[in-house]
């Protein structure tokens, strides 16, 4: 079972559709899928006018340190991609907000983690919006 992470905290997934595999989209030019399924060495600008009509992407996250999901967020949000977006696999609590940053509504994380790593620890990440550390440094020395 999957929880998905929010800025409200934890829930349960409500995506039924299911998601068309990358390999699958591409063997099949006329098939327009409702959720796709990208791997993290995607590029994205290979999707470049073939996003109409998909609701949902979910990028691969394969560990906790390869962050091209963020890359390939930003580039389809760029791109003009303004569906959902979900990072899954290895994010864990502390890169929260660079996901909300780089462009995804949500990550889906595995029940295990879920136990080491609890909603407080993804809910103190959920500021994202806020300015950063060094700025909220830099505002309270400023003469």
């Amino acid at each position: 079972m999957t929880i998905i992470v929010t800025d409200t905290g934890f829930g349960p997934d409500d995506w039924r559709a299911g998601f068309t595999p990358l390999e699958a989209f591409d063997a099949d030019p006329d098939e327009q899928p409702l959720a796709l399924d990208l791997p993290s060495d995607v590029a994205p600008e290979a999707l470049e006018g073939r996003l109409d009509g998909i609701l949902m992407i979910r990028v691969d996250f394969p560990a906790f340190s390869d962050g091209r999901g963020f890359s390939i967020a930003r580039q389809l949000r760029r791109m003009g991609y303004a569906g959902r977006l979900r990072a899954r696999g290895h994010v864990i609590s502390d890169q929260y907000a660079m996901a909300r940053r780089s462009g995804f509504d949500e990550v889906e994380i595995s029940d295990a983690l879920a136990e080491r790593q609890p909603q407080a620890d993804w809910q103190s990440n959920a500021h994202w919006g806020a300015p950063h550390y060094q700025t909220r440094l830099m505002q309270q020395t400023a003469p």
